[in-house]
């Protein structure tokens, strides 16, 4: 089964974090295809360069070792990101995550589940595992 990891879970993967559930951690040791989204690649690296996430320098060659391969935006995800609604999943507000919105948007296109806690994924419709 292929799988995408939200930032948080991969996070908690890597650090050996009891917050990752188990059946989080059980779809992870048994998946066959375990992604990384370009976004949160991203989103890991920046919020890290700016001081706002404490992660190892080498966590890239930490998720590669373990099996983690990059899922790259295509130009479906792009489509489907651009015509993917606001959802509005708490207290009214629009949620404008510019990293959600991608994650969600190619777990959509390909028919990937998402491995997270966030519950706004949920509003997208998407399939989570927690």
């Amino acid at each position: 089964m292929r799988l995408l990891l939200d930032a948080h879970t991969l996070i908690w993967w890597l650090g050996d974090d009891p917050q990752l559930s188990e059946p989080a951690r059980a779809a992870i040791e048994t998946s066959e295809s375990p992604l990384i989204g370009a976004g949160t690649l991203v989103e890991i690296a920046v919020k890290r360069s700016l001081g706002k996430l404490d992660v190892d320098e080498d966590w890239p060659e930490q998720a590669q070792a373990d099996g983690f391969a990059a899922l790259a935006i295509s130009w479906l995800h792009a489509a489907r990101l651009q015509s993917l609604p606001y959802v509005k999943p708490t207290g009214g507000k629009a949620h404008r995550d510019p990293f959600d919105r991608l994650l969600a948007s190619q777990a959509l296109s390909d028919g990937i589940p998402i491995v997270t806690c966030d519950p706004v994924f949920v509003s997208y419709e998407v399939a989570t595992i927690w």
